[in-house]
């Protein structure tokens, strides 16, 4: 692993670490990806604009739209994620950033004129529409139509784990344009304004409480062909060289675990299940003494990817492992904290002698998400098996 700091890195952190401090919009009230309550929306697009207009975002653009003229150091992009995560306030919302990439890859220039500007001041939103209800870790399945009608696609279907599509502006869409090829070939992407006639947006009540997520439906929705990203066809590629560059979430993942490994750390010493400090007892010791070793291979785990990332040797299994790794220790983490809070665990958010207001009792309903959302991990263990270690594929 190679990768080290320097004088330079360490006084970028430093401003970003202050620019977090002043700018940000406060402290995310709930763990884990979530979708904002409406009225914090302006305050959100405000600190997205923010970050760009510093560089601290969109720094590996083409200088034309905002980036450097010089090569972006991979690094300081780690960094941005770290600050953000350790001081446990919003990165921006949505999939403006996945759908920028794919812009500045495969976008003509007029679309690249007119969405990566409104990207970068935050003025429009963009959500996901890439998994369905029978197309979720085996994406190329996916059954959403978009048929050619003159100098228009007219697409009916159904999308769903929607982030923030009932916050979005404009859609990166994935809809099937040929079905009679191999289907990693028929797909198209799109991109899609969310106000056209026929989009039907649903929030899906989670177990938390929460809509974070939306099912999709589309119907005779009638998108210009100007708004394929690509050529027809192309959408699978466009969107695996789209999802490479989301990289930030490798680095936050580390610093989130160690949070919480120092809330627990905070939980033991004040009380347990009888009500004196948990960390008096040895069982206790041992279970936390589990979970730091647990945290510690996580975080150099995502440490050990950086580095592959940052000099170019990034492996097929990185960011499975880090995902895989990170999701289960995380929901460990989760167990732990309500273990140590006894019957008060049982106290969710807002009910007199919660803890945190319930923070954890959040935490850990919203946990299973994460070993599901970007892959479930049995697929991801798939995909490390199959394609990173070379060992038989297992019968279809």
């Amino acid at each position: 692993m190679r990768l080290e700091s320097s004088p330079e890195l360490e006084a970028f952190r430093e401003r970003v670490r202050a620019f977090v401090a002043e700018r940000a919009p406060g402290v995310k009230p709930h763990a884990g990806v979530r979708a904002p309550d409406p009225e914090l929306i302006p305050a959100i697009r405000a600190w997205t604009a923010a970050l760009f207009e510093a560089g601290y975002l969109g720094s590996e653009w083409p200088a034309e739209y905002g980036g450097r003229d010089t090569r972006a150091d991979l690094r300081e992009a780690f960094v941005v994620a770290e600050e953000i995560a350790r001081a446990r306030t919003w990165e921006p919302i949505g999939a403006g950033t996945l759908a920028a990439a794919a812009l500045i890859e495969f976008g003509t220039p007029d679309q690249r004129a007119y969405h990566l500007p409104r990207i970068r001041r935050a003025e429009d939103i963009w959500c996901q529409l890439f998994s369905e209800p029978g197309a979720g870790s085996d994406l190329a399945s996916l059954a959403t139509r978009a048929r050619r009608d003159g100098d228009e696609y007219v697409i009916d279907g159904q999308k769903v784990w929607t982030t923030n599509g009932q916050h979005a502006d404009v859609g990166y869409l994935l809809a099937r344009t040929d079905p009679d090829v191999p289907k990693h070939q028929g797909i198209t992407a799109f991109a899609l304004d969310m106000r056209t006639p026929g989009i039907d947006i649903r929030p899906l009540r989670e177990i938390t409480g929460s809509c974070d997520f939306n099912e999709v439906f589309l119907d005779s929705v009638r998108v210009p062909a100007s708004r394929v990203i690509g050529s027809p066809g192309e959408g699978w590629k466009v969107a695996n060289s789209s999802l490479a560059h989301e990289r930030g979430g490798v680095a936050a993942r580390g610093v989130e675990l160690r949070g919480q490994l120092d809330d627990i750390l905070a939980l033991a010493g004040e009380r347990d299940a009888s009500g004196g400090p948990g960390i008096e007892d040895s069982a206790v010791r041992r279970s936390i003494g589990n979970l730091a070793a647990r945290v510690h291979v996580a975080d150099l785990m995502s440490k050990a990817a950086q580095s592959r990332m940052a000099h170019g040797t990034d492996d097929v299994a990185d960011a499975p492992l880090v995902k895989v790794f990170f999701s289960e220790a995380n929901h460990a983490a989760a167990e732990l904290a309500l273990a140590l809070q006894g019957t008060d665990g049982l106290l969710t958010e807002g009910e007199p002698g919660a803890v945190a207001d319930g923070w954890w009792q959040d935490a850990f309903l919203y946990a299973r998400a994460y070993t599901i959302a970007g892959g479930a991990n049995e697929v991801l263990r798939t995909v490390v098996a199959e394609r990173a270690l070379g060992l038989p594929r297992e019968p279809r």
